[in-house]
Order: C-alpha cells, then structure tokens, then sequence
C-alpha cells in the first residue's frame, strides 16, 4: 500500500492520527527560498533533542568523565551518530506512512505482542521520567536549598505547565523547548570555557578504546551514556510531532518534508552532542585532573566546581541548566506517553491525568530512596535508570529498522538500504552490548 493509499484508508475507517490536537496544525511553505521552507519544520528535532541531554544523561556522564577521563567521548560521538540515523527513520515513517511508531506496531503485530511492546515502552518512560523527577529535585535544592523530599513533591506540579503549554499551541512548546535549550547551551559552554581542558586529551578521546569493552566498569557507564542518548521514548516521539506539519500528500511534498525534518533533526541532535560532550569533559577535567575519580552524584560535582574553578559562578550555571534540563524533558516525556498510550492501545486519557500517573510512577521510587537513602542514592538510580532505557532500546529499534524498509508500508519513499544497514548494525550493536552487559552483572553477583 502506498502512503496516499494509507492515507486515504486511515481517512476510511476513521483511525485518529497522532496527537489528534495537534496534527497537521502548522503550515508549512510550499515555495520561497530553502531556508524558509527549512525555518518551516524547524522545531521537533529540538523536542527530540531535549531526550538527549536530559538529568539522567548528567549522571552517567559526571560519572564517566570522573572514572574515566576523557575516554568515553568516543562514546558519546558513537551515540550520537545512532541517534541522528535512528531519527531521520522515525522521521520516515511518520511523514511517509501518516502513522508514528507505536501505532505501526499496533497495525502489524498481534494484540500479544503489541502489549509486551506497549509495557517495555511504558517502562522506558518512566525510567526516563524517574530521571527528571530526580535531576529537577536536585537542580531545585542546589539553587533554592529545598530539601529533596519536597523537590520531588514539587516536580509533581509540573503538569500545570504542561497543560498550558498545550492549550497555546505546537508552536509554543516548541519556542519554550528551544529556548531553555539556548540556555542550557549557554551554561555549559561557560563551564566547559572555565575548566579549560586539554584540547590533544579531548581529541583523544574521541577516537573509540577496546577498553571500553574489556572494562565490565567502563562498559556499565559506556552504556548509560547510549541508553541516556538513545532514548526509547524519542522514537515514538519524533515518528509522531513530524507530523504537526500540513504538508501536502502527494509524494513530491513528503519526500521535501522527510529531508528537511532530518536535517532538524540532525542539527538539534548535534547541539545535544556538544552539551553531552561538555559536562563529560567538565567532570574529566574538573574531578579525573585533581584525582576525584569517585564523583558520581550531581550534587558533589556542583559542591566541587567552585572550589576547583575558582568561582560560584560555574556552580550556579551548573544548577540552572540542570533544572531547564528537568523542565524540557517533563514536557517531552508527557508527549511521549500520550503517544505510546493512545498509539498501542488506543486508550486517550486527559493530559493531566496521564500526567500525574506516570509522574506518581516516578515519584514512589524517588521518594521511598531519598528518604532511605538520602542525597547518596540518587546518582545510582540515575544512572540505573539510564541502563534500563539501554535495554529497551532494541524493542523499539528493531520494528522502526523493519517498518521503514518495508516498500508495502511505505512506498517510494522506503529507506534507502544505506540506511537500514546502517541501522541494522546499530540495532544488532545495541544488543550485542545489552548481552555482554548482562552477563558482566550476573557473573559479578
């Protein structure tokens, strides 16, 4: 079946579309220069973006750039370049197809397997919202000193924002995601400037050691990071806000939206990179250089910027982006459930009460380890928290990988086989890691 066949077919049974409020609701130009058109779906690559730098991602990376160096920013490079692939996929599908990922999974697998891939995605996002949940708890008693019981508690209030971002406008969201990303941006590449770091070691540590292999250690944080980076919950997201954009139907239009929804895509995911690599290299030459290699909780590495840079102002800088960290990925991460709900299931809940549910999913596990715990257990259940999204990763690669190549789903306008072998390696990678990872843990107990 072609896409226009889909389509039209869609339009016959009467199956919403992704997102139904929003779908289709920006205008897009259909002549004038390049880089008006482009200006035109600029903005999910930023909301996809907001996934790749999120509180959880800070964790792993602090702790990688502690232990280890600079080593693992080949890791963050390697991440990267799958997720820019595995986007412009999710991109493909949406646009060509009219469906996102999780309703491609409905339409094609059976009810069994399609629970079993709704309940792993659910998982994910509440890993990824357990992350928010902590880094924004955090971010708020670095910066205010409210206690982290009640920062958590607070986090719960977020749903407002959310609600009221959704009643202004796609576009809105989209102004507000960027511009806390700008400031993130801003933040961290004046702390990246106070450390300064050796630019040879940097270079260095862009090009992949086999030590992060044969390290069990390495290899537990080299795999937060990819979990951090490619985030299940992104998938379903991206394969559905491509398509607040009405374009036109015929194969002409979609193919122009695919490329310019990469390039958004691309261009967002590299901004991401540069935050990852910076608080990476921040904690490798701020803590790793003075011997601190044991710094694994984000309120140590706030505490002992000041000292070791010799002014408040990185600490500061350092509690702000993290909680405009929190704020982005809580807008991000309630898309995302909407979409896998009402995507697997069909069940279409108000936002605020899907809101509060999996927030409260996140919340219990927050809560029950500060209070038992204290501030000394949130950087491992952050950094847990990111291994699980790793081990999600396949359930959610290996359908997009399949969906895409499929000339029946998608026509023309299928995956080049460049591409999918491109993303058949990541996606036999990513497994092939999750294995030996698995076994490293198990053989260690």
């Amino acid at each position: 079946m072609t896409p226009q066949a889909m389509h039209a077919h869609l339009q016959e049974v009467s199956l919403p579309p992704s997102l139904p409020e929003s779908h289709g609701s920006i205008p897009v130009r259909a002549n004038g220069p390049t880089w008006r058109k482009f200006l035109s779906f600029l903005g999910p690559g930023y909301l996809v973006a907001v996934g790749y730098m999120d509180p959880g991602n800070w964790a792993t990376a602090i702790a990688g750039g502690s232990q280890f160096g600079y080593t693992l920013l080949s890791v963050a490079l390697i991440s990267n370049i799958m997720a820019i692939l595995l986007q412009s996929l999710c991109a493909r599908l949406g646009i060509a197809t009219g469906r996102d990922l999780a309703q491609a999974c409905r339409d094609t697998y059976s009810k069994p397997v399609s629970f079993v891939l709704w309940i792993l995605a659910e998982l994910a996002i509440c890993a990824t919202d357990l992350a928010e949940v902590i880094g924004t708890a955090i971010g708020l008693y670095l910066l205010f000193h409210i206690p982290l019981e009640w920062g958590v508690l607070i986090t719960g209030l977020d749903v407002i924002l959310v609600l009221a971002l959704q009643r202004l406008g796609f576009r809105w969201i989209e102004a507000f995601i960027i511009t806390l990303l700008i400031v993130i941006f801003g933040c961290f590449g004046v702390q990246a400037w106070l450390a300064q770091p050796d630019l040879a070691d940097i270079a260095n540590g862009f090009i992949p050691s086999p030590e992060i292999i044969t390290n069990p250690a390495m290899l537990y944080i080299a795999l937060g990071i990819i979990g951090a980076t490619v985030m299940p919950h992104n998938l379903y997201l991206h394969s559905s806000i491509v398509q607040t954009r009405a374009i036109g139907q015929d194969e002409s239009s979609r193919r122009s939206a695919i490329k310019f929804a990469s390039l958004d895509s691309g261009l967002a995911l590299m901004l991401a990179l540069f935050v990852n690599a910076s608080i990476l290299v921040l904690a490798a030459a701020t803590f790793h250089a003075h011997g601190l290699t044991d710094i694994v909780e984000l309120q140590d590495a706030h505490n002992m910027l000041a000292p070791l840079l010799g002014t408040g102002l990185a600490a500061t800088l350092f509690a702000v982006a993290l909680i405009c960290c929190g704020l982005n990925s809580t807008v991000t991460a309630t898309l995302s459930g909407q979409i896998v709900m009402e995507g697997f299931i069909n069940l279409r809940l108000a936002p605020w009460i899907r809101r509060l549910i999996t927030r409260s999913i996140a919340i219990i596990p927050a809560m029950i380890v500060t209070v038992l715990y204290g501030e000394s257990g949130t950087a491992q259940l952050l950094i847990f928290s990111q291994v699980i999204l790793s081990l999600q990763l396949p359930f959610a690669v290996v359908p997009l990988v399949l969906f895409t190549r499929d000339k029946v789903k998608m026509g023309n306008l299928a995956a080049p086989t460049w591409l999918t072998a491109s993303a058949a390696v990541i996606a036999t990678l990513l497994i092939a890691l999750n294995i030996k990872m698995i076994y490293d843990v198990a053989t260690n107990l």
